[in-house]
């Protein structure tokens, strides 16, 4: 799925994690990042820290790439 703003990033987080079957509060134990920012990670919201959304990423399995366009 290709990610271009803060929604498709959050709806990619949201579905994976439900995949797998992980709750907000359970990724919020393991990487102790709080529920309420997963849940604006999930959300869409703009104002999140990568950092923290690439954690996310990686405790999902994600891999997240920036590709030069064109």
């Amino acid at each position: 799925m290709k990610v271009t703003d803060s929604s498709s990033f959050g709806a990619l987080v949201k579905n994976k994690r439900k995949k797998l079957g992980y709750t907000q509060k359970y990724i919020s134990e393991f990487t102790g990042i709080s529920v309420s920012f997963l849940s604006d990670l999930e959300n869409g919201k703009k104002t999140i820290e990568l950092d923290k959304a690439l954690r996310v990423a990686n405790l999902l399995g994600l891999d997240v790439e920036l590709n030069e366009r064109g």
